[in-house]
């Protein structure tokens, strides 16, 4: 097993790399090659405020886009056999985000995405479960997609399945097991939609002037404000896969 604690080019026998032309980082990070054929790719204008890759198996991939002017990416990432964690410009984590992708499931996350702490992202349970009678797993990794500007409040999980759309709020604590809309706000658990046609923005209410928000005037407003639209259904097969 190969244990990288800098941030920079790197190539073995086995077939892994890391793809990263800039400056060298030296603080916080832990890059773990246990098999073969498994590429990090992070782009040179990254922030990173704390980064553990784990790659256990073989053909796993990882890609941490770039950041401007918004906080480092603190990321804890599992990538098993076959499968990605796809992360797009500037996403940003008050605190560690933990990921696992596996089974070649896919974690995909797009730009501007704002997490909180305590959050969670899980393509597998970490675990197999069996049906008895068949002996068929009930608990099979499946892909996570997060849209363009969505914010994963406080302690917000989510788990296989989940999507969520462009400019979307995940509320504190909520666990998202499944499609959520653009534009609006989910919270609970499993999460449902409380409100739509929201808009969020960064700009903190106590750090950043003015210090009353009360109408979108008050900040400069981003491209994701739009009506929702309502999510997918999921296909009864997949409802069947559920129970």
């Amino acid at each position: 097993m190969d244990h990288i604690t800098t941030l920079t080019e790197f190539n073995d026998e086995r077939g892994n790399r890391i793809i990263y032309d800039g400056p060298p980082v030296t603080i916080g990070v832990n890059i773990y090659f246990r098999g073969s054929n498994n590429t990090l790719r992070v782009a040179a204008g990254a922030r990173v405020g704390r980064l553990s890759v784990s790659f256990d198996c073989d053909n796993g991939r990882c890609e941490i886009g770039s950041h401007d002017a918004v906080p480092a990416i603190k990321a804890t990432i599992r990538v098993g056999q076959d499968a990605a964690v796809l992360v797009g410009d500037d996403v940003s984590m008050t605190e560690t985000c933990g990921m696992s992708a596996v089974e070649g499931a896919t974690i995909r996350i797009g730009d501007d995405v704002m997490f909180a702490s305590g959050n969670q992202l899980r393509a597998d349970d970490g675990h197999p479960i069996f049906d008895v009678a068949t002996g068929q797993r009930v608990n099979p990794a499946r892909d996570i997609t997060i849209g363009n500007h969505v914010w994963v409040g406080l302690r917000a999980i989510l788990l296989a399945g989940a999507t969520v759309g462009d400019g979307t709020v995940i509320g504190l604590g909520s666990i998202v097991t499944g499609p959520v809309p653009n534009n609006c706000v989910a919270a609970g658990a499993p999460a449902r939609v409380v409100r739509k046609h929201v808009a969020w923005e960064r700009p903190h209410l106590s750090l950043v002037e003015p210090y009353y928000k009360p109408d979108g005037d008050t900040v400069t407003r981003s491209p994701y404000w739009n009506l929702t639209e309502e999510a997918p259904r999921p296909s009864r097969m997949r409802r069947l896969l559920r129970r």
